[in-house]
């Protein structure tokens, strides 16, 4: 593609870009054998089944409650009734045995009661009441049985071994992608990040963390510590020096990487903890959504609680981005409420005001509380919470893996997205080591790395001299109907491409390491070109 246009392009975020890819795509695809493959997004092509059929069976079954207490012919039902619905539950249950999701809730219900010594009918009708979703959520926060039921989860998906001591507060949230933004405004809101600040970022990164750091809004300064690949994507002793700076007020990382697909080692989360102990005051925010594809993943929220965010999407694991499901976790005992409560005297009065409105005494409102009313600019505080439905959604997904002891469910999303990389590194051509801390969802395509083993030193400069990186991009789109991310605008190197290994079958992951060696042979033609020219 021409390099004036392509530069037009420089500015935009690769999620963006992805829009024009599509459609030179599509277009290639109508008139060429080419078929359209669009790896550029990250959304699974599978769901988890067993928890949704207990989804709908349950929607059913508070049907009836709710036409049990009243049913008007015009199609009105009353609100489903506490004492003794467990019982109720049990025997309509038994009556529709035979029904997809039955088996399910038969023995969800009772495992909850059991694990969390939860009162029978008090759980049940929560499930029941949220799922009619005839209430606004109270607590705002999160419903009572679903964070205990969450907590529990996120021990398992995040924490990882040992166990951190004491709890995390919880709020459920619209997906990863609110938690961002709430997180920032509250920051923000609660005078921990100031405009001019410094924060640093855990490079590669998922877009949108860069992005947002310089709205005017926002507007922070950014220091980068990166993961090179010629490290395995694990930050440096010298990169993470950087980090003992105290003008550097905060860490966001997302673990495993997006897009280098990547968990940091033990090592790593050792050398980050030590120091912490060093920078008590570091904050820390870990977007941890792909953890679940790493074997005994730890994050930093379970290695260093007290200081950590952490942020955990439901989307991609159980294939419900739909769904918008996620959760903001903060730890009882943090860091965040701490460096409130010492700041100076005008600001906590300003906060004071701000928060005013909620309760006497505001100085006393936890930052995982401020967060919530943030959410909702404070005066709509009454009204915030996640949607009912969409909590139950979480509790049945959270109890499916929960009551999963071989993790079959876990190996087998494993497998799907490990047999897709496979099939891309042999398109390639490549011999790779296999990485544990490697989850597969994402691949990091070096393009330049690769081309120098396969077409040369001399050829690569010369590709570096003449051509703009986003054209290996717009060329995979336009001559193979194949679209890709700009890894540069991940801030991974600039001739990289970032593949979903998640959203497309099987066996067109080969298609696409071929994709990108057919261009490469079309970048050395020019290149060998360009040498007869001269000799002429």
């Amino acid at each position: 593609m021409d390099l004036v246009k392509l530069r037009k392009f420089e500015t935009l975020s690769p999620f963006e870009i992805k829009d024009e890819l599509i459609k030179l795509a599509k277009k290639t695809s109508k008139t060429t054998q080419s078929a359209f493959l669009n790896a550029g997004r990250g959304n699974p092509n599978w769901i988890a089944t067993t928890p949704r059929q207990g989804f709908f069976l349950l929607g059913q079954f508070a049907v009836t409650e709710s036409q049990r207490v009243m049913e008007h012919p015009a199609g009105i039902g009353g609100m489903p009734q506490a004492q003794g619905i467990a019982g109720r539950l049990e025997a309509w249950l038994a009556k529709h045995a035979d029904m997809p999701g039955a088996s399910f809730l038969s023995s969800a219900v009772p495992f909850a009661v059991k694990t969390f010594g939860f009162e029978r009918d008090a759980f049940v009708h929560e499930l029941v009441d949220s799922i009619i979703g005839d209430n606004y959520p109270v607590p705002d926060r999160m419903l009572v049985h679903n964070e205990r039921i969450v907590h529990e989860y996120l021990m398992w998906a995040m924490c990882g071994d040992p166990r951190p001591a004491g709890k995390f507060d919880l709020y459920a949230v619209e997906g990863g992608t609110a938690a961002m933004c709430y997180i920032f405004k509250s920051l923000k809101a609660n005078r921990l990040l100031k405009p001019g600040d410094t924060i640093a970022l855990g490079t590669p990164i998922f877009t949108p963390y860069i992005e947002m750091t310089h709205l005017e809004d926002y507007a922070l300064n950014v220091v980068t510590i990166h993961a090179p690949q010629e490290n395995r994507f694990q930050f440096t002793d010298a990169e993470l020096k950087k980090l003992e700076h105290p003008q550097i007020k905060a860490f966001f990382l997302v673990n495993p990487g997006n897009p280098t697909g990547v968990a940091l080692s033990k090592e790593t989360i050792g050398k980050i903890a030590n120091l912490v102990k060093r920078r008590p005051d570091l904050m820390l925010l870990t977007d941890d959504v792909y953890g679940t594809f790493v074997p005994e993943f730890r994050s930093l929220l379970g290695e260093v609680p007290q200081n950590t965010i952490g942020v955990y999407s439901y989307s991609k694991y159980f294939g419900c981005t739909g769904w918008r499901l996620g959760v903001i976790a903060v730890h009882e005992d943090n860091i965040f409420d701490k460096m409130i409560a010492k700041l100076p005297d005008t600001e906590l009065k300003a906060l004071d005001k701000r928060y005013g409105a909620l309760t006497l005494e505001p100085r006393k409102v936890k930052f995982i509380d401020r967060i919530v009313a943030d959410s909702r600019d404070v005066a709509l505080n009454h009204t915030a919470g996640l949607s009912l439905p969409q909590q139950v959604m979480m509790t049945l997904f959270s109890l499916s893996e929960m009551m999963d002891g071989a993790k079959r469910y876990q190996q087998a999303c494993m497998e799907i997205v490990h047999r897709r990389a496979l099939a891309m590194i042999e398109g390639l051509g490549l011999q790779v080591t296999p990485n544990p801390l490697f989850d597969a969802y994402y691949g990091l395509i070096d393009f330049e790395f690769w081309a120098r083993k396969n077409i040369g030193e001399d050829a690569v400069e010369y590709l570096k001299k003449n051509v703009h990186p986003l054209d290996l991009a717009f060329r995979l789109a336009e001559d193979h109907g194949i679209v890709l991310l700009n890894g540069g605008g991940f801030d991974a190197p600039d001739w990289s491409l970032r593949v979903s290994l998640a959203n497309l079958a099987d066996d067109v992951y080969d298609d696409i390491g071929r994709g990108v060696r057919s261009v490469a042979r079309g970048y050395r033609d020019a290149f060998e070109a360009s040498r007869g020219a001269k000799k002429e």
